[in-house]
């Protein structure tokens, strides 16, 4: 039975909830009108990965999560009376039933608005028998649609899944008696059936229809719709109902409200104070519960931001946080604010990519091309365009095109937005906002600081030397003398690079923390490769899909590569990561948290590299961590490849091409050469004036010759 099969191989694949952490940590309080733990309540089950109230969703959100968690279904009710779980009243995008009846289209009035569509009211539940579920949001993944779910009634959920707790809501009574059903007369006779402990509804003539018939165990919860849609027994706005809560109170024991009730967003889509409407239910004796929570929905810009981390002293152990560009996830990457953030949300290390002027001054920016983070493309240089092959092949600005002055005084800088196509902008209120900096005054920042260390970032050397005549490593070298860093002990210094020639010269003058990044997908580090490596780097940064690799956004299986690593005496770090759902596989549920359980847990990496270190801070705090024996279930990482092997094998993605192995020929590198002098070569800034003027000439004769 397929059943068995997903229970067994999901019940490895738990959601990291630190929610309910904390609610086993001794001594927690809470401010619930009863003191307990706010109720954790699965709408639809897991129904962010699998289709909302399928088997597969509910039996996976009792694994998952909270022994205690409630099972959440929207009543639905059939031809014949059948109260069914179905999250539309509409089943045309949960369900698959236009493939089986085409011509079952219909129009009805729903509370007074015509609605087209197929209704669960023109079948019975035989006829719905064949019918199977399906996700119905389109940004999540649709490959467990083959796969058979049936449509299952109000008593399937209490007798196959034996949950803690059942909350049914009820919608649309008056839309049922339309067709002589009462689903009102269906509630009282299943809560005779099935133990009900939560009865929501949006609408009070239901909710009082059913008081004092139903057990008095059994909550009635009035759930509030948008503040402006009208209820439609008292044609009372829900905004003019929330002012008046002991009204609710004389039908309700609870209220369920959008979460932007509680706390709001602005129109531009950052969070503002939060209501007093917790507190106002309580006063009138109501319990509260929020609705409306996706891992996968578009949050407000500021979320990132977690308060009360104390971080006085901070612990620095493992997994080291490392920062990417700062906190470059909250605001432009390798400003003044990006690296304060980042300190303030106890970031271990922050991290310097140095980059090169025209005049030679080392400068903190997270890419050598300018019209990455920069606003350089509206500026009086955007004329300066070209294509370096050596370094890429677009079109580009580059730091040693301008100088020092010519940035600071005319360009600002530019926040990265690597999942725009998913309208995932960052924080547009700070889009150009924060100051460059020089990799001296990134060094004078870090000085007073409570920081594990330092990283700094050099690529494009052998490039620069050739092109330009200077020695990126011996003008870091000297900036971090004339800091003091050479003779101090207090922060460590870590030098990254992807070039092995640059960590050699590195060891040759220094003695600082030399960290090789891997920057391609690889499965595994054969034994040449590793000996290379202990050469000259004392640790190595690797991406993320050469730990889990991905195919279609599913994890399939953990490589042997951290193993190796480490087992070679090599502390490993993984690079880099999100926030943004987009960002990681589902097998980590869209959730930033259970991405970093997965790697720090399930790989066992020494460290993250993060644009957002606020979240792995926020995870390093948890008490879970430290529980041994007793670390609660939903802490385990999930294990690559399971989702992937509960896909039906026609739903199935192409398999991918093998990944290679890191060999030693990889990893070795001829030394850098020495910086040119300024007679040995015609300068780069001429050469590039050069293409960008026979770029232009040619541009203009084919304007020319399609104007003639």
């Amino acid at each position: 039975m397929r059943g068995s099969h997903v229970c067994s191989v999901v019940s490895s694949l738990v959601l990291l909830w630190l929610a309910v952490a904390a609610a086993a940590q001794k001594g927690s309080s809470w401010k619930t009108l009863n003191g307990n733990a706010p109720a954790i309540i699965a709408k639809g089950g897991f129904s962010g990965i699998f289709p909302d109230s399928s088997e597969f969703a509910y039996q996976f959100a009792l694994i998952a999560s909270s022994p205690d968690t409630i099972l959440y279904c929207d009543v639905r009710l059939t031809k014949d009376g059948l109260g069914i779980c179905l999250p539309d009243i509409k089943m045309d995008n949960c369900t698959n039933i236009p493939d089986f009846y085409q011509q079952g289209r219909k129009s009805y009035l729903v509370n007074g608005v015509s609605t087209a569509g197929w209704f669960s009211v023109d079948y019975n539940g035989t006829e719905l028998g064949q019918v199977s579920l399906k996700q119905s949001i389109f940004s999540r993944t649709p490959r467990f649609d083959p796969s058979f779910f049936p449509i299952l009634a109000v008593e399937d959920i209490a007798s196959k899944f034996k949950p803690p707790g059942i909350w049914l809501n009820v919608q649309h009574d008056s839309f049922y008696s339309q067709f002589n059903l009462s689903m009102t007369n269906y509630i009282l006779s299943v809560s005779k059936r099935v133990i009900v402990d939560y009865i929501s509804s949006p609408e009070v003539s239901f909710l009082t229809k059913v008081l004092g018939k139903v057990s008095n165990n059994t909550k009635l919860v009035f759930r509030f719709l948008d503040e402006r849609t009208i209820e439609p027994s008292t044609k009372q706005t829900y905004g003019s109902m929330l002012k008046n809560l002991t009204f609710v109170k004389t039908f309700a024991s609870g209220i369920l409200v959008p979460k932007n009730y509680i706390w709001p967003v602005s129109p531009d889509n950052y969070l503002e104070p939060h209501t007093s409407i917790v507190d106002d239910a309580h006063k009138a004796g109501l319990e509260i519960y929020a609705a409306d929570f996706a891992n996968d929905f578009t949050f407000s810009y500021n979320h990132s931001c977690f308060t009360n981390l104390n971080k006085s002293k901070t612990n620095h152990g493992k997994p080291l946080i490392i920062s990417h560009n700062g906190a470059s996830g909250d605001y432009p990457a390798c400003t003044d604010i990006a690296y304060q953030k980042a300190v303030d949300d106890g970031a271990d290390i922050i991290d310097c990519p140095v980059q090169l002027t025209k005049d030679g001054i080392p400068i903190c920016m997270s890419s050598i091309n300018l019209m990455d983070d920069t606003t350089v493309a509206k500026s009086q240089f955007a004329s300066e365009t070209a294509v370096i092959k050596n370094i890429e092949s677009v079109l580009g600005i580059f730091t040693f095109n301008l100088t020092w002055d010519d940035i600071v005084k005319n360009l600002r800088p530019k926040i990265s937005t690597p999942f725009s196509s998913f309208k995932l902008d960052r924080n547009p209120r700070y889009r150009n906002a924060g100051n460059f900096m020089r990799l001296s005054d990134f060094l004078d920042f870090t000085k007073d600081k409570d920081l594990s260390g330092i990283m700094i970032s050099v690529e494009h050397a052998a490039f620069v030397a050739e092109e330009l005549g200077f020695d990126m490593v011996d003008e870091v070298i000297k900036t971090l003398d004339s800091a003091g860093y050479s003779n101090q002990t207090a922060q460590k210094v870590m030098i990254q690079s992807t070039n092995s020639s640059v960590l050699v010269k590195f060891k040759k003058q220094t003695k600082y923390d030399l960290v090789y990044m891997i920057n391609e997908e690889v499965k595994d580090a054969a034994p040449s490769s590793l000996a290379a490596i202990k050469k000259f780097a004392d640790a190595v940064s690797v991406e993320g899909n050469s730990i889990f690799p991905e195919n279609r956004h599913f994890t399939t299986y953990q490589t042997n590569l951290v193993e190796s690593l480490q087992n070679a005496g090599l502390p490993v770090y993984v690079y880099t990561l999100m926030n943004e759902f987009a960002s990681q596989p589902y097998d980590f549920f869209s959730d930033a948290t259970a991405q970093i359980n997965a790697y720090v847990q399930g790989a066992g990496v020494n460290g993250v590299i993060t644009d957002f270190p606020a979240t792995a801070r926020r995870y390093k705090l948890n008490t879970c961590m430290n529980m041994g024996n007793k670390t609660p279930s939903f802490m385990a990482p999930a294990r690559p490849g399971d989702l992937m092997q509960i896909i039906s094998k026609l739903a199935q993605p192409p398999a991918m091409s093998p990944m290679p192995l890191l060999t030693g020929s990889d990893v070795a590198e001829p030394p850098l050469p020495p910086a040119r002098t300024a007679q040995a070569a015609p300068s780069l800034a001429s050469r590039m004036q050069a293409h960008v003027a026979i770029v232009f000439t040619v541009a203009m004769l084919l304007t020319c010759h399609h104007l003639v």
